[in-house]
């Protein structure tokens, strides 16, 4: 069991993660939000690359910081951005990684192959990588970080910039893999954790949104979702009525989706919503300053 315990991190006068309180036990878990929320920050405190101002990460009631190298010892992680040799090809840069973890070589090559497998590079295991396409750099990085076969997998931005086949690729690995391990995906993409995640944080203003399933916190959100048909003419007026979460060309009119809290027009259809709708909503003003 791995427990955030009323963990604050301050940078001088800036705060950018307060009272947070997690806990995490077999299975995977998606910490979603938009850039620049905390996630990476609260990934750098579960790997141990930066301390707590306040609070404590314990594993098994023990803190991490205490437990150091065995602690890391039971983590794999992959940063968004890892490095990797490119003239290298997976077997050897994941055999100069085992040694440095201190792996004997019968074990390593064993591991490694296994691992190649699992993760369906085995075909191009003895070709460099520079020639490899995002997706299959971010499975060698999965492979390298299941190297010593952790029981705690942390992933941080996983799937940025992979497009959707690889993306889906990457999500049944990581289904397969959780089976018998903790796995945590920091993503903004809210399709990478909907359909896998046993449990969704949701982090707003520095603290915990949300700590749910995909589908209870869609549940925040019942009989307050809408679509309907209006002219271009009225789309700007629409727009700054409600909350849009999706505009579509349709015949020459627009079908939008939005957010409504009250009294529904009878022309309107109400719709299921989606994690993607709760995470348009709550985010939607650091959202519109991105955009």
């Amino acid at each position: 069991m791995l427990v955030v315990k009323d963990v604050r991190k301050q940078y001088g006068d800036f705060t950018a993660l307060d009272e947070i309180n997690l806990e995490f036990g077999r299975g995977i878990y998606g910490l979603l939000a938009p850039n620049g929320a905390g996630k990476t920050t609260l990934i750098k405190m579960l790997v141990t690359l930066i301390s707590t101002t306040k609070g404590e990460i314990l594993y098994n009631g023990t803190n991490i910081v205490e437990l150091d190298e065995e602690y890391r010892d039971i983590l794999g992680y992959l940063p968004q951005h890892f490095g990797f040799y490119k003239h290298y090809t997976p077997k050897k840069y994941l055999m100069y990684l085992a040694a440095l973890k201190g792996m004997d070589k019968k074990t390593a090559t064993s591991r490694i192959e296994e691992l190649l497998e699992s993760v369906a590079l085995k075909d191009v295991g003895d070709k460099k990588m520079r020639k490899f396409s995002g997706g299959m750099i971010q499975r060698v990085g999965i492979a390298q970080a299941l190297l010593n076969d952790p029981k705690i997998l942390i992933l941080d931005e996983p799937t940025a910039g992979l497009d959707p086949k690889e993306r889906s690729r990457f999500r049944r690995i990581l289904t397969s893999l959780s089976r018998d391990r903790l796995i945590i995906i920091s993503t903004h993409i809210v399709s990478d954790i909907e359909s896998i995640a046993n449990q969704v944080i949701m982090i707003k203003k520095q603290k915990i949104l949300f700590n749910e399933s995909a589908r209870a916190i869609c549940e925040t959100l019942k009989e307050e979702i809408y679509e309907t048909l209006i002219s271009n003419e009225e789309l700007e007026a629409f727009r700054n009525k409600y909350v849009l979460l999706g505009e579509k060309q349709e015949e020459g009119n627009v079908r939008v989706r939005f957010v409504h809290k009250g009294e529904r027009n009878q022309d309107w259809i109400s719709v299921s919503p989606h994690l993607e709708d709760v995470f348009l909503y709550e985010y939607r003003d650091r959202l519109q300053e991105e955009g």
